[in-house]
């Protein structure tokens, strides 16, 4: 299998600490977005909407979308388990991961209505709104996170991996995260120096 990517995008990064968090090693290819690589006729055929990540599975056939290949790799690799044991757990996981999400998705259209690294020309309106929905979730996940090792319990799971790539592409984009959440500000800098987390922001190679 091959994972297609780019470093600091953050839905390949949440991918990416998936897999280091459980140990998975496969074959990464750099698909450059400011170059406007994932544009390509080669990469429109992985996937027609041009987005990343993309999984290219033995069988040549592809898997698209950061939360199926997540979900995937779970299936797979169900130990040590990242998204629950129990159904009502895995709820919960899920629960906080889409939250996550949302926060996740305001910061990207803060960065790209303002100082996009892919050239998009600047939107103020969208930036505004997006900053006014930026405090919701995050006030959610201080609120249920509350003095927890990780955002879901004590073990680190698939919001904690969505929850970094948001922060880590906060800071790359200059987004400030209010400090006021003190437990979320706690745990980014714990779950930063994780070895997934740092294996999360090295460059893969080009293919």
């Amino acid at each position: 299998m091959k994972l297609y990517c780019f470093p600091v995008a953050p839905n390949p990064t949440k991918v990416r600490v998936y897999l280091a968090e459980k140990g998975i090693v496969i074959d990464e290819v750099l698909v450059s977005l400011p170059k406007g690589e994932h544009r390509s006729d080669e990469n429109l055929r992985r996937n027609p909407l041009g987005r990343l990540p993309i999984l290219e599975l033995d069988d040549g056939t592809y898997l698209t979308e950061s939360l199926p290949i997540i979900e995937y790799f779970e299936e797979l690799h169900p130990e040590p388990p990242m998204i629950g044991c129990e159904p009502l757990e895995r709820a919960h996981v899920r629960e906080l991961e889409r939250i996550a999400d949302g926060a996740l998705g305001s910061i990207a259209r803060i960065i790209h209505a303002t100082s996009s690294p892919l050239g998009l020309p600047p939107v103020p309106e969208i930036a505004e709104a997006a900053r006014k929905q930026l405090p919701g979730p995050l006030r959610v996940l201080d609120t249920r996170m509350g003095d927890r090792a990780f955002v879901a319990g004590d073990r680190p799971t698939i919001a904690d991996c969505t929850l970094y790539a948001a922060f880590f592409f906060a800071g790359f984009g200059g987004v400030e995260i209010d400090p006021g959440y003190v437990h979320l500000t706690r745990w980014y800098e714990s779950f930063a120096k994780r070895p997934s987390a740092e294996a999360a922001s090295r460059r893969p190679p080009r293919a």
